[in-house]
C-alpha cells in the first residue's frame, strides 16, 4: 500500500498564502472528492501534490522519498489540470494529438490504446487546434491525458466543465471502469458535488487555503442533519451542539449540525429534522455563515 503524505505544507505568493499548514495522507486505491469554494486553494493543492509547484514550507512524500525534483517518485503522479488555451503558454497553437504525443512523452506510463479508444468515443478532431475548440471539448482533453496516463495518483481539476449531462455520465462511468480495473487512486476537484457525490470514497474539503475535513464520504452525510421550527425549540434540541449556518426567520429558525460520536438532537421538541447530502454539507460548512 502507497501512501502520498502532506507533513505541515503550506503555499506562499509574496506575502498571500494560499495554503496554510496541511497535513494530509491519501491512501492508494480509492476515489477522492476535493471540494472547496472558488479560491479555497484546490488547484493550488492539487500542484503542489504533483510537484507541478514548489511547496512554500512543510515537505510531500510518496512512499517516504520527498517527491520535488525526485523522477522516480513523480512516475506514480500525474495532475491532468484544466486547460487554457487562450494564456500565453503555446498550448493554443498546438493540435490535439500534438498535445496528446507531448504527453505521452512526459508521461512514462503512457497507454495508447486507452487514448485512442476515448478520442474515438469523445468523437474528437485529433487535427483541431487546442485554441479552437470547445471548453467541452478541452475537458475531454484533459479527461484521456489523466486516464491513459495509468498514473497511480490521478488528479483531475474541474474534469466535466463544459461538458454537458450525457458526457459527463460517461466520465464518471468509465472513471469507476479504470478505478475496478487498476485499483488507481484519483482525487477529483469539482463543484458540481451533488452529480459527482456517489463517485467519492473520502471527501477533503478545505476552506481559505486550510483543511477543514478529511472523512469518508458516507459516514461525513450520515451525521450531518438540518433543523428547523420556532427559534426557542430548535435552540433547546441542539443545545451544545456546533452549530452551521444558522437561518433565523422571525420566530422560526433552522440550522445544520455535524453530530460527533456520541451526540444526538435531544428529543420531545416540536422540530423538524432532514437529513442532508454532500452539497447541503459542504453550503452549511463553507456557506455566508448566520443570516
Amino acid at each position: 500500500m502507497s501512501e502520498l503524505v502532506c507533513k505541515g505544507i503550506c503555499k506562499k505568493y509574496k506575502e498571500k498564502e494560499v495554503i496554510k499548514n496541511i497535513d494530509l495522507t491519501l491512501e492508494s486505491g480509492k476515489i477522492y472528492g476535493l471540494i472547496g469554494r472558488n479560491g479555497a486553494g484546490k488547484t493550488t493543492l492539487l500542484s503542489l501534490l504533483s510537484s507541478q509547484n514548489p511547496v512554500s514550507g512543510g515537505e510531500i512524500t510518496y512512499n517516504g522519498q520527498n517527491i520535488w525534483e525526485n523522477k522516480e517518485a513523480l512516475k506514480h503522479i500525474c495532475f491532468s489540470r484544466e486547460l487554457n488555451p487562450t494564456s500565453n503558454n503555446g498550448v493554443g497553437t498546438l493540435k490535439i494529438k500534438d498535445y496528446l504525443k507531448t504527453a505521452s512523452i512526459y508521461l512514462p506510463g503512457w497507454d495508447s490504446a486507452m487514448a485512442e479508444r476515448l478520442v474515438s468515443e469523445f468523437e474528437l478532431d485529433v487535427k483541431q487546434r487546442m485554441g479552437k475548440i470547445s471548453k467541452g471539448m478541452l475537458s475531454m482533453v484533459t479527461i484521456i491525458v489523466a486516464l491513459a496516463s495509468k498514473a497511480e495518483y490521478t488528479f483531475l481539476d474541474e474534469p466535466v466543465s463544459g461538458l454537458d449531462v450525457v458526457m459527463r455520465e460517461y466520465f464518471y462511468k468509465i472513471l469507476l471502469e479504470e478505478y475496478a480495473e487498476s485499483g488507481r487512486t484519483f482525487l477529483i476537484s469539482t463543484h458540481i458535488i451533488e452529480e459527482a457525490a456517489s463517485v467519492f470514497e473520502e471527501v477533503i474539503m478545505i476552506k481559505k487555503g486550510e483543511l477543514l475535513l478529511k472523512e469518508n464520504a458516507e459516514e461525513l452525510v450520515s451525521r450531518a442533519f438540518h433543523v428547523s421550527g420556532k427559534a426557542e425549540e430548535v435552540d433547546a434540541a441542539t443545545e451544545g451542539l456546533l452549530k452551521h449556518q444558522v437561518e433565523n426567520h422571525g420566530r422560526s429558525k433552522g440550522l445544520t449540525v455535524l453530530l460527533e460520536p456520541g451526540q444526538q438532537i435531544r428529543e420531545g421538541y416540536d422540530i423538524k429534522i432532514q437529513s442532508l447530502n454532500l452539497q447541503n454539507v459542504f453550503v452549511a460548512l463553507c456557506g455566508i455563515g448566520e443570516k
